[in-house]
């Protein structure tokens, strides 16, 4: 089967749009959004939670695809990202910009259809991940920071989108998964270092696998914690947490610090690549936890 059959075929652009898009990063972050959405509602609304799910992949897999299209001739230099749909010749750049700014527009109308900040925030998160987020990782470990702020806009952009309004409340669910991002993205930057280093990007905060970015990993992941059980003291307004909620949070955590201590200790790609598990874990988990705390109490 020649090239262009293959991109033409129903299960060809069904593969590259889900490549292109970070299927499973998109819905990952379209979870968050709608714990978000679902800590912020008075009542569940079926059609606004549809809407944010697809509105949200849309802003979402449009800041892949537009990061896959600026960092193409870096892609293939790395090993884990060489056989993506553009480097791979499976699709064009052009193709990819189209599908890019279509979900660009289609994602802001249908934010815009739920309330005017939310279609606001998922514009800027495209904006920060696309204009600045993507040229500065190759130039600083800073970058990481940058990033962070488009990476922790889901969770809020749940609640904004529940109550059209930004105070306290979703400010902390920012904070949480501002902090959070930082042993995550970091401990991901540790055991893919060798392939990072192939295209030029230096993402940990001292360029390099040393006990420096090992502390910091520690003291984000402190952060973190802090921020996670905020809300059992009272000071966030209507986003409340149960003290037994709280505790729950806090022994999460507790797994996560292990795991930071241990990439300290052991100074390994295997200690890093657990420390990534336990991340993605705490975040989902605590998300549950806040949800069923509110619904439950």
């Amino acid at each position: 089967m020649s090239n262009t059959q293959s991109l033409i075929s129903p299960s060809s652009l069904v593969s590259n749009f889900k490549e292109i898009t970070k299927i499973r990063l998109s819905i990952s972050v379209v979870f968050s959004s709608l714990a978000g959405y679902a800590l912020g509602a008075d009542i569940l609304d079926i059609k606004t939670l549809i809407l944010l799910a697809i509105g949200g992949y849309c802003m979402v897999g449009a800041s892949n695809a537009y990061n896959q299209i600026i960092e193409n001739d870096l892609d293939a230099l790395m090993i884990r990202t060489q056989n993506r749909p553009i480097p791979a010749g499976r699709m064009s750049v052009n193709q990819a910009f189209i599908v890019a700014v279509l979900l660009t527009l289609v994602g802001i109308a249908i934010l815009y259809s739920i309330n005017p900040k939310t279609a606001m925030f998922g514009a800027v998160s495209i904006f920060i991940y696309t204009s600045i987020y993507t040229p500065l990782k190759i130039k600083t470990p800073f970058s990481v920071f940058v990033g962070a702020i488009p990476g922790a806009i889901p969770f809020m952009l749940g609640w904004v989108a529940a109550t059209n309004d930004f105070g306290i409340e979703p400010g902390t669910l920012f904070m949480i998964q501002f902090f959070w991002q930082f042993p995550h993205f970091w401990s991901i930057g540790w055991f893919l270092y060798e392939d990072y280093e192939r295209a030029g990007f230096f993402l940990l905060p001292t360029k390099k696998k040393d006990k420096g970015t090992a502390v910091q990993i520690i003291a984000y992941t402190v952060w973190t914690i802090l921020a996670s059980i905020l809300p059992v003291f009272g000071f966030t307004g209507s986003l409340k947490l149960s003290v037994v909620s709280a505790i729950i949070v806090f022994l999460l955590g507790l797994v996560m610090l292990y795991f930071s201590i241990l990439l300290f200790k052991k100074m390994t790609a295997k200690a890093a690549k657990q420390l990534m598990l336990a991340s993605v874990s705490y975040i989902t988990l605590l998300q549950i936890v806040y949800v069923l705390d509110k619904f439950i109490r």
